[in-house]
């Protein structure tokens, strides 16, 4: 009999399995819908198509800003807890699926007990105290557990776990944009630093000849010793705006070397003068935008997962219904523990019913309630700010092109204004207030150019990220992600 039942007790199981699994499908909650409409074209958009760039950063055309992108790409801290993220997600959903399926454990027990049967005569004692009795007990068992998810609240569960899956990749996708998007704007922050200290060392040459030739002419008697003292202060000003700038270019490029994961030493390598900005990407639809972006993807599958968390509270109401199975032997000797005389088996159900529970499923439904509100509301918020990063990108790209053009013409003009005012100085004809005047505005115009410049560069950067740009060819999980690594900065490639 035994021998039949245990035989037939696994197909009776995998029926089981096979119908309630089936009957168990969870449906996912409905897409969400934004409260307002989207346009079919961006309001500043710049052409009518959108093609994505894997590695945007190339377009610039610059090798160490290619080689410095992919170092940070493999190196940098913040992928790799994005990355463990996206593996404890990923453990989760095979976690939630191991909750779906039968539990099953082996067991094994000794236990060896001594009575008083003496004190358990009566309340006089009237047997000897040697009235004792040893016994022993010795098991051997496979055990079975299985919650039957008869309602679907395991399986929302783990679609919920499926969801927060995807949106930890989504995470992780947009980190690695992100990191991008910082290395590549802080390296032309690098580039225009040094540009800043070469100009600066330029002017800083050309006012040290200039003092000297009119402390030539003070001492010839041509010139006032005033203007002797507004040449040198005018040099020593220039030589301190050199070192605020040599200042600057020293902090960027010990923020590189973290980004990088490299101990910050200072020592990255970049172009010296910035590059012409290439030419704009298009933006497309907005409807495709808010179907790319890695932020806005991840905040609707957290929506998506906020729902399949209600879902499971709503069904906690549910009787849950659960199985539990034990065979094995059972003896007081070893000696024949596994004969199938000592076999033994038990099968039991169990159906629990909530009845009362102070509130407590009442108030988890309500905390899913407002965590899917919440999660609404941060999708609506996030989608918001990406239509507005795009618009904003785009209405302002054109703006600061002209700015560029207009600083560029502005400096020419007053480095021109340097050279005729100083020569009309020397003929007698203008003070020397007006040299410094003109030295000044061709040092401030220039500097102001290349700013102009390096703002039209960070722009295009912060407009490829806001298109979300691909990265759809990395990999999710990595063996390895070296952080610790030691070996030269030239080696490090993804």
């Amino acid at each position: 009999m035994g021998s039949s039942i245990n035989r037939a007790l696994p197909r009776i199981i995998l029926t089981a399995s096979a119908v309630l699994f089936s009957a168990c499908s969870v449906s996912p909650p409905a897409e969400p819908e934004l409260p307002f409409a989207l346009p079919e074209t961006f309001q500043a958009d710049l052409s009518a198509s959108f093609e994505r760039n894997e590695r945007w950063w190339r377009e610039f055309g610059d090798a160490e800003l290619d080689q410095l992108v992919e170092t940070a790409l493999v190196r940098n801290p913040a992928i790799a807890q994005a990355v463990a993220r996206a593996r404890m997600a990923e453990a989760r959903i095979r976690q939630g699926r191991a909750d779906r399926l039968p539990q099953a454990g082996v067991g094994l027990s000794s236990a060896r007990q001594r009575q008083n049967l003496g004190a358990m005569a009566g309340p006089l004692g009237e047997l000897a105290d040697d009235m004792t009795f040893i016994s022993n007990n010795h098991n051997a068992s496979l055990d079975v557990s299985w919650e039957l998810d008869l309602w679907g609240r395991l399986s929302a569960l783990d679609s919920a776990a499926r969801a927060e899956f995807l949106a930890s990749a989504e995470q992780l996708r947009g980190v690695r944009q992100s990191v991008a998007a910082q290395v590549a704007p802080l390296y032309y922050e690098i580039v225009h630093a040094r540009a800043q200290v070469e100009l600066s060392e330029r002017t800083v040459e050309s006012l040290a000849e200039m003092s000297r030739q009119i402390g030539n002419r003070v001492a010839a008697g041509i010139a006032s010793p005033a203007d002797g003292m507004l040449a040198e202060a005018n040099l020593e000003s220039a030589r301190a705006g050199l070192e605020q700038r040599n200042e600057a270019l020293a902090r960027a490029l010990r923020q590189m070397d973290v980004l990088l994961g490299y101990y910050p030493d200072g020592e990255s390598r970049t172009a010296d003068t910035l590059p012409d900005v290439p030419a704009a990407p298009s933006a497309g639809v907005p409807a495709r935008l808010l179907e790319r972006r890695p932020d806005v993807r991840a905040a609707e599958l957290a929506l998506l997962a906020a729902g399949y968390q209600l879902g499971a509270a709503e069904r906690s109401f549910l009787p849950s219904i659960s199985l539990n199975g034990s065979a094995g032997y059972a003896s007081s000797e070893w000696d024949g523990l596994f004969d199938s005389s000592n076999f033994v088996w038990s099968i039991a159900g169990q159906v629990m019913q909530p009845v009362f529970q102070g509130g407590r499923l009442v108030a988890q439904v309500d905390i899913a309630e407002g965590q899917q509100a919440e999660a609404l509301g941060g999708y609506v918020e996030t989608a918001l700010n990406a239509l507005a990063e795009v618009e904003s990108l785009l209405a302002v790209d054109t703006v600061l092109q002209r700015r560029e053009d207009s600083l560029d013409a502005s400096a020419g003009a007053a480095e021109e204004a340097v050279r005729v005012s100083f020569n009309r100085y020397q003929q007698g004809i203008d003070p020397f207030l007006n040299v410094l005047e003109s030295q000044q505005r061709a040092l401030d115009g220039r500097s102001a150019y290349l700013t102009a410049r390096h703002a039209r560069i960070e722009n295009r950067i912060a407009l490829h990220l806001a298109l979300g740009g691909g990265f759809e060819q990395y990999p999710i999980t990595t063996e390895h992600h070296p952080i610790q690594d030691t070996t030269a900065r030239t080696a490090a490639t993804p």
